[in-house]
């Protein structure tokens, strides 16, 4: 079985996060995967689109045609409750 320690990349070396892996001084090939990391800008700009739209919403009427009782009863899938 596999075993993934998590670590930060700083330069050529490896910082432990969580578990250390045992090492001795032998060389371990291993895989390193880059995650995408979402830069505290591209948050902002998306937060500040999306209260924008939110704004919009109510202007738009465009939940006018909804019943809000058939629709919940549409979409709930409530269970039929025994008397006992």
């Amino acid at each position: 079985m596999l075993k993934t320690f998590r670590a930060w990349l700083k330069g050529s070396r490896l910082e432990w996060i969580d578990h250390v892996p045992t090492l001795e001084e032998e060389q371990i090939p291993v895989h390193v995967t880059f995650l995408e990391n979402e830069s505290v800008i591209d948050k902002q700009a998306r937060g500040r689109r999306m209260a924008e739209i939110l704004e919009k919403l109510p202007v738009s009427q465009a939940l006018t045609d909804i019943e809000p009782v058939i629709w919940q009863q549409e979409t709930r899938q409530d269970l039929q409750l025994s008397p006992y």
